[in-house]
């Protein structure tokens, strides 16, 4: 991983949950509009952007995940 991409990370885990949820809408409805671009026969102008955009959604997904057990006090699988 790069400085820049654990820089954005390190900037992500500062986010409170409801905004990293607020920031997960946004990355789900960026990702419908490009499956429904592909969907229509158009050619995606960044085929890269799919991945890219799954990626993220699941980085989100996963702070949200870290914050929330930290919040709990339970470990991931012993909980």
């Amino acid at each position: 991983m790069s400085f820049m991409a654990a820089k954005k990370l390190a900037v992500m885990r500062d986010n409170s949950i409801e905004e990293l949820e607020a920031q997960l809408a946004e990355l789900k409805a960026g990702l419908s509009r490009e499956k429904a671009i592909i969907a229509s026969g158009t050619r995606a102008e960044k085929p890269s952007k799919i991945r890219n955009a799954r990626r993220q959604i699941a980085r989100v997904l996963t702070i949200i995940r870290e914050k929330k057990t930290k919040r709990s006090g339970v470990i991931a699988g012993h909980g």
